[in-house]
């Protein structure tokens, strides 16, 4: 085999496996085309937290990230809570504003699709996007963990359960 065929085989295995990463990724984003836009944010924060956004998932599918902007990727992220629900200031990708009716809850988890951290060492909110239950995952940095759970139970709880997406 000379260097000149050598070459042009890894090159079309290449090209073939970077078609084959970008069909997966928007068959995925098709799956989730159906999902409303997020809101703008809107309105006075109570509290802002400093954390990393790490993913979010299909509710009790830790593995099946939903590939939507401004969720897609990981990244910094400031988190606000208000009486109106949970804005999210990701960096590179932009601001969202999840209301309180659609927040369904919050818990500590260990690990998620492309993360694993100690134990408990995960914060995630439960959520309601249209049709879809979700769970954002984020690992806290500049705030106790249980501040943060706390100011998202908060939300959780002043939705008392009644509204829907």
């Amino acid at each position: 085999m000379t260097r000149e065929l050598a070459l042009v085989i890894v090159l079309v295995i290449a090209a073939w496996a970077l078609f084959a990463l970008w069909r997966g990724w928007r068959r995925r984003v098709g799956k989730y085309g159906d999902l409303p836009p997020l809101a703008t944010p809107s309105g006075v924060v109570d509290q802002w937290f400093s954390l990393l956004y790490v993913a979010t998932t299909e509710a009790g599918k830790p593995m099946e990230r939903v590939a939507m902007s401004p969720l897609a990727f990981r990244a910094k992220a400031q988190l606000g809570t208000s009486a109106e629900g949970v804005t999210l200031k990701i960096t590179g990708e932009g601001d969202a504003f999840i209301p309180a009716q659609w927040v369904r809850g919050a818990g500590v988890a260990t690990w998620t699709i492309d993360k694993a951290v100690d134990i408990d060492g995960l914060v995630f909110m439960r959520w309601q996007w249209g049709e879809l239950p979700v769970e954002s995952y984020f690992r806290v940095v500049d705030h106790p963990r249980d501040e943060v759970l706390a100011a998202l139970s908060t939300v959780s709880q002043a939705n008392d359960g009644k509204g829907s997406a």
